[in-house]
């Protein structure tokens, strides 16, 4: 018999339950509740929930890496108006001499937590990165996507819509892409292909342990899968607020490299970790809403989408090689944008040529909307959001003296050096993230080109794993 004293009593909620909270609390979101109101059930939750021992408050920086910090639950009930960090510290934050930024929470982005993923006794919330002043951090892409989607609402009722179809590789053993500069490989744990994969299989595993964990935090699931290449796989979540959207983007990468780790494998969202096979992408799919009309239906109109959808599409289409850079952020991204397998690489619209950047799928009144397909899944999901909306809706037109040129197919950059000498180049860009960031953006891409041969080659280098901005090991960039 355990004489063992139980000493620790912390929260631990079933995961049926934690799906009733979770989704209550996305409809508190989409319903636009008081962001004031939500605080003070939150607080009062907090201050009344005794086995809670720390909330983890998340951030993303320029480049898409999630941080998270824990904070004692009686500390931050206290300080929760004056959180500060170093952001010096934070590759594409503030320098050295201007180092302090400041935290808010955004008290209506909270999460309950699956225990066996995150340890008992936590929930998470997403924080906003604020500059010593109080005001918005221009750095931080995602405070710069909730204020512009909030102001598209205030000033026209407009709502923005987005779901990814995120796919990425599962690999055999712990941080597989930190030791990929020492084994040279990755190794697969399933070969079975797509939509295949025996129930007992290691694939299968890691993907309904994913599947429950995304469920269980509100995600809404909708399908989840093997895709084409070997340990590859896809889950599919439901449609949602841009902003939503974007959190659980960033939540479905954490969860599954979390869930893979615990199974001794690695979940890896690299655009091309395998020479020869299809890589992975982030397909965004988009859509404009006002009250419950989707703006982007229109049955008579062309493959069944309204105007607006079109200039939408032909905005995009027209800055596309300008923020190629933005939606395919690293070396190893351009393996990917390779014609030979089913690569989005074309500057195009179709509605079913799979080659075009942006696809126009089959949709109804509920479902009609573009599918921007050259979105790799190592993109900054705010900044590329962002910029797909805001081009969407005031980036430059295309000239009709240009009909005759746009008739010839045109390629998105095959390779990152040109991608950043047309994002530096661009007049779009600059106005659309500010001189600083976009500065800021190219300087932190260049940095990590630059550590990497120029040529891609047939064969996947040590560099471009190693000095990726989702697996830079910290001791061999400092030491390169």
């Amino acid at each position: 018999m355990d004489t063992t004293p139980v000493l620790r009593d912390f929260l631990e909620i079933p995961y049926d339950q934690l799906e009733v909270m979770n989704l209550k609390a996305k409809e508190q979101r989409l319903g636009r509740v008081d962001p004031e109101k939500i605080k003070a059930e939150r607080v009062k939750y907090l201050e009344g929930e005794k086995r809670i021992k720390a909330v983890t408050v998340c951030f993303t920086d320029l480049e898409g890496r999630l941080h998270m910090l824990d904070y004692d639950k009686k500390f931050l009930l206290k300080s929760h108006d004056n959180l500060t960090f170093d952001g010096s510290s934070i590759r594409g934050f503030s320098q050295q001499a201007e180092s302090d930024l400041r935290l808010a929470i955004d008290w209506p982005a909270f999460y309950w937590l699956p225990a066996d993923v995150f340890g008992p006794g936590k929930v998470l919330v997403f924080g906003e990165v604020l500059a010593r002043d109080g005001s918005r951090y221009e750095g931080d892409m995602r405070g710069r996507l909730k204020q512009y989607l909030a102001d598209l609402f205030e000033k026209k009722g407009l709502v923005c819509y987005a779901a990814n179809e995120i796919e990425g590789f599962l690999f055999k053993g712990r941080d597989a892409e930190r030791h990929f500069h020492e084994t040279g490989k990755f190794e697969y744990v399933s070969t079975g292909g797509y939509y295949h994969s025996l129930p007992s299989d290691p694939l299968r595993q890691f993907i309904d342990a994913a599947a429950e964990a995304q469920r269980a935090m509100g995600f809404g699931n909708e399908k989840d899968h093997p895709e084409v290449a070997p340990s590859q796989f896809e889950m599919n979540f439901s449609y949602s607020e841009a902003v939503i959207a974007a959190d659980q983007y960033q939540l479905y990468k954490l969860l599954c490299r979390q869930i893979a780790a615990r199974m001794d494998m690695t979940a890896s969202f690299l655009p091309k970790p395998v020479v020869g096979i299809n890589g992975s992408g982030a397909h965004t799919n988009i859509s404009v809403g006002k009250g419950k009309t989707n703006l982007f239906y229109d049955a008579k109109g062309q493959d069944g989408v309204s105007k607006l959808a079109w200039d939408f599409i032909d905005r995009i289409l027209n800055s596309g090689s300008d923020i190629c850079l933005v939606l395919n952020p690293s070396v190893n991204a351009y393996r990917r944008l390779d014609p030979h397998y089913e690569a989005p690489n074309q500057i195009k619209v179709s509605a079913i040529d799979r080659g075009s950047m942006i696809r126009i799928p089959l949709g109804n009144e509920k479902s009609a909307r573009i599918e921007v397909r050259s979105v790799g899944p190592d993109t900054n999901i705010y900044q590329a959001l962002y910029a797909l909306f805001r081009t969407g809706f005031e980036g430059p037109t295309s000239d009709p003296k240009d009909d005759a040129k746009r008739s010839r197919t045109r390629f998105l950059p095959d390779n990152i050096q040109d991608s950043i000498r047309l994002f530096k180049q661009s007049k779009w860009t600059t106005d659309l993230f500010g001189e600083s960031v976009a500065t800021k953006f190219a300087e932190l891409k260049l940095a990590s080109a630059e550590r990497c041969p120029k040529a891609l080659g047939t064969m996947v280098k040590s560099a471009e794993v190693q000095f990726h901005h989702e697996v830079t090991n910290q001791y061999l960039w400092n030491h390169f």
